[in-house]
This record gives C-alpha cells, structure tokens and sequence, in this order.
C-alpha cells in the first residue's frame, strides 16, 4: 500500500482553510505583478497619479450606481467618507492591476478577481458602525433588528455546522416543487429515468430525453406547476424523460466523466431501445449536462451503429472553454491541482465547496448583500421556489470533476477534438443533426459568448437564441413571464460565420418567452405518434434519488 503523501495532506488541509485557493497559484500571479510594476515607470506614474488624488475624483461619480450606497444617507458626513474612501481605493487598485505588456494575462484577472473579493469583504456597508441604513434601522425598531439579525446568525451558522439547510417548509421535493405526475422507469448506480404520465391523446414521436447537470438536483426543470419547463412540454403533447442523477459518496470517487456518460446517457438509452422500441430522442442537455450531451452526440456520431439523437438542445452548455468568464479565473494548473488534493482526501468535491465558488463570481449579491439584509438589517429574503432548489447541492466525485476541469477547463479537449471516448478522439463536427443552442444574457456560469462558440465548431444546422436572464432565471422563462425577450439567429450550412458582438448589434429581440419558439423548432423536427408500450414503474416521480 502506497504511503500517504504529506504533500497531499498538507495540501488537502490548506485547501479546507482557504475555501479551495492555491497560495502557490496566488503568491506566483503577485509576483508576476510586482515585476512588471518594478519595471514600468509608466504604470508606477499612473499609480501615484491615481493615489494623489486621480481615484479619489473618480469616486464622487462611481458611488451612484452602487446598489449598497443608494441609502440618502450615505452622502451624510460621515458616510459621505466612508463611501467615497472605499470608492477611491477600489479605483486605485483596478488602476494598479489594469492589464500590462508582458503581464500574463491569466494572472491578470486572478488578481482582479481576488482584488474584487476583498474589496468587497471590507466595503463599509458590511459593518453596522459604518453603514447609516443599518443605524437607521436600529434606532427605529429600538435594536429589534440587531436582535433578529443575530438570531438570523446563529440559525444559519447552525445549519452550517449541522450540515442541514434552512427549513423550506413552502417548497417540499414531491409535495409542492417536483410535483408533475411520473415514475422512475429505470435505474442504475448513478441515475434514475424518470418519465412522465402524457396528457394528450395525441402526442409527438421521438420523446424528450433530457440531462440535466449533476452538480445540482434536476427537478430545477421541475420547479412550481407554473414555471415547470416538464409540465408546459408534457402539455404540448411530447414525451418527456429526465434523468435524476444521484448524489455520490467516497464509494464513488473513481467515478469518471466517461463513466457518466455511460451510466447516464448511453446505458438509460439503449434501455428504452431494447425494451421499449424507442430507437431515437430528442436529446436535450442542460449547463454540464448539455456538454456530456454533445460529447455523446459526437462520440456517436462517429460509430458504427448511428446517432440516438433525431436533433440536440444544448441550454446554457459550454463546449468552448478559452472564455469560460470569470470561473475562468479559478482554473489554473495550480489551483486544479489544489483542488485535487482536497478531493483526493474527500473523495468528492462537497457541495457547500462548490456552492462557495459561485457565490465569489459576485461576491457583492451573493454574499454581502444578504449578510447586510439578513444580520445587520434582521431581515429575510423571501424565499421562493429556486432560491430552495439553489440550496439542495450536490457532491461531485473526485475522478470525475478532475477530468471535467484538466480536460475541458483547462485542455480545452472537445473544442480542440482530443476528448476520447472507448480510446478514439471525438469531434463535434461529426454531429449531423440539428441543434437548438439557448444562451443567457447575464450567464455568469455560461457566458453568452463562450455558448456562441458552438456555431464554430459544428457543420450542422444550429439555431441559437439568446434569451433576457441568467444561468437558472433565463431558462425558466415560462410563457407569460414578465419582461422576457430573446433573439434568435439561425446558422445553416453556407452561412457565413459573424462573431457574437457584430450580431448582436443587428438582432431584434422578440417579446416574450423562448419556449413556444423552441416547442415549434421541436414540433417542425418530430414525426407522427409515439408507438404504444407498457412501463413497468420502479417508483414514483419524484423517486429517490433526489433525497440523496
């Protein structure tokens, strides 16, 4: 047996401590900063102009679209300084890490990155002696808020040590979220199918096969009766089948990408094949698992038996990764590699992990602006039906989270076509059948921009929209969903290839919801009834998978 190696422990250990962030990765960009500040004088000027007074005449303007200063007083002294101090030094830093001849730039925007994060930590609104809507608060309710909001404290750190979320008696999995009528048909190590009851007589062929990513539950497709992507679908008349992944232990550490694409894609498909006739799908992925989606397009497209797939819907899925955003800036060689010691001794990435990796993607909404509301004001965000779903988190085994971010992070294999799949390279110019590409405006999971890149690197028919929203918001855009928008632009072959910029400038948006236009796309791509067969159910939807 191989002796423990005091590098991993130490590593797995410093990882628990920093929230996952390589010191070596940090202290290797510093330094690349400081030598090239040491050698341009003109950045050292910019610097000291900035210092003297250049970020301090910024910040009299750069405090009126600040949502944490809108309180009237904060242009009170002394607030006024509290704001325009902070303002002036958050200037002066992003002077002082502004992109640099020879900088890389990777270490760049990891600086930026971690620069934002503690700014944003010490802004004076975080501190009830330094923010006025918080005195205000306080004198009004006679320090009834400062109460609540150390009890809304000790509830919160409570479950944080306890490991169990906050209560969500509103929205309960199979009682008031998750409720559309199904039964688990199939299941396997790491997933149950779930299908669902039809309800029209007559009803489109092929049905709706859809993955949904594993880093979450999947009922986000299922979410209230209203804004149920799977209840408006099962309504239009298709058959609709979702895979509900499970949420793996130490047991499963060694699971692989591929191992998810086998128990999660392959196995469930050749299943309704053999046992049902379905021998075609309407594939549809979403986030991480619309990008297994297109590598098993691509892997079967390339072999000898054909494609399950009649067409493919990719819902804010990357399958480009040179401009992953801003999670960009966590996947470096040295931070990867911390983070494969941390799940090396864990065997899982644990969700609370994951979930604290976003949340630094905006920092100032994700976490500062509830610790203001929640402990400083002693209020509570009402929660709603996807605030509840964000919270039930999964794990992510260690195997296949490494290969996921090595191979595709930061290999960039499926764009660069040296993914492998039974040992031969995949290319998603192998896939023939027409795709339906959805991107959100404000993705900051997905970038709109880094989701285009699928138009470059396929040779099929691909109608990609863009819809109003974010990485969960903008998908669940049911019809009649106040202020929903969204373009649409179809690339056929002979078209000539424009960049997401210069076509954006050109696209009208269309008014309203993306789904009757993807329900028509998908109607247009279906043929005659589905053929009749009899389900055997191993349990009912929501099953228990989901639990886990």
């Amino acid at each position: 047996m191989a002796e423990p190696s005091l590098d991993k422990s130490l590593h797995a250990t410093l990882a628990k401590l920093t929230g996952g962030v390589s010191p070596a990765g940090l202290a290797v960009a510093w330094t690349d900063w400081a030598a090239h500040v040491a050698l341009s004088p003109d950045r050292q000027k910019e610097m000291a102009l900035a210092a003297w007074g250049g970020a301090l005449s910024e910040a009299w303007k750069d405090g009126e679209g600040e949502q944490r200063f809108a309180h009237p007083l904060w242009d009170v002294p002394p607030y006024a300084a509290f704001r325009i101090g902070f303002l002036a030094t958050q200037n002066w830093w992003e002077t002082a890490l502004a992109p640099m001849s020879g900088f890389d730039p990777k270490h760049q925007r990891a600086l930026d990155f971690y620069a934002r994060q503690f700014l944003d930590m010490w802004s004076p609104s975080n501190f009830p002696m330094t923010n006025p809507a918080v005195a205000a608060r306080a004198i009004e309710t006679q320090g009834a808020s400062l109460q609540q909001g150390w009890q809304n404290w000790l509830d919160d750190m409570g479950s944080t040590l306890t490991g169990h979320p906050r209560e969500t008696p509103d929205f309960k999995v199979g009682v008031t979220v998750a409720i559309t009528a199904g039964d688990v048909v199939f299941r396997n190590r790491l997933v149950e199918l779930i299908r669902y009851h039809p309800t029209q007589k007559r009803r489109h062929a092929p049905p709706l096969f859809i993955v949904p990513a594993w880093i979450m539950k999947y009922y986000v497709l299922d979410l209230s009766p209203e804004n149920s992507l799977v209840r408006h679908f099962v309504d239009q008349g298709f058959d609709v089948f979702i895979l509900s992944w499970g949420n793996p232990g130490p047991e499963d550490a060694d699971l692989d990408l591929n191992d998810y694409l086998d128990l999660g894609i392959r196995e469930p498909l050749a299943w309704l094949t053999e046992e049902h006739g379905i021998s075609t799908v309407h594939g549809v992925g979403y986030c991480l698992g619309g990008t297994l989606l297109s590598i098993a397009a691509a892997a079967f497209a390339g072999s000898v038996g054909g494609s399950p797939f009649d067409t493919l819907t990719l819902l804010a899925s990357q399958t480009d990764f040179t401009e992953p955003g801003e999670l960009g800036t966590l996947m470096t060689e040295a931070q990867v590699g911390f983070l494969e010691d941390l799940m090396e001794d864990q065997g899982f990435l644990e969700a609370r992990q994951m979930a604290a990796a976003f949340q630094m993607l905006r920092p100032a909404d994700l976490i500062w602006s509830r610790v203001i509301r929640h402990y400083l004001l002693g209020e509570r965000t009402p929660l709603n039906d996807l605030m509840a779903w964000n919270a039930d988190a999964t794990r992510m085994p260690a195997r296949m989270h490494t290969t996921y971010l090595r191979k595709l992070f930061l290999n960039n294999a499926l764009a660069n076509r040296t993914y492998k799949v039974d040992g031969r390279k995949v290319s998603l110019t192998d896939i023939r059948v027409p795709i339906y590409c959805l991107a959100t405006e404000t993705d900051h999971v997905s970038p709109w921009r880094s989701v285009f890149k699928l138009l470059a690197l396929t040779d099929t028919d691909v109608r990609f929209v863009l819809t109003n929203g974010g990485h969960n918001g903008g998908v669940l855009s049911e019809p009649g969903h106040k202020g929903r928008h969204f373009r649409v632009l179809d690339k056929t072959e002979g078209t000539r290839f424009v960049g997401p910029d210069a076509w954006f400038e050109t696209a009208s948006p269309n008014v309203g919801s993306w789904w009757p236009d993807w329900a028509t796309w998908l109607c247009d791509r279906s043929s005659g009834n589905v053929a009749k067969t009899t389900w055997t159910p191993i349990d009912a939807a929501p099953g228990t998978y989901v639990f886990g």
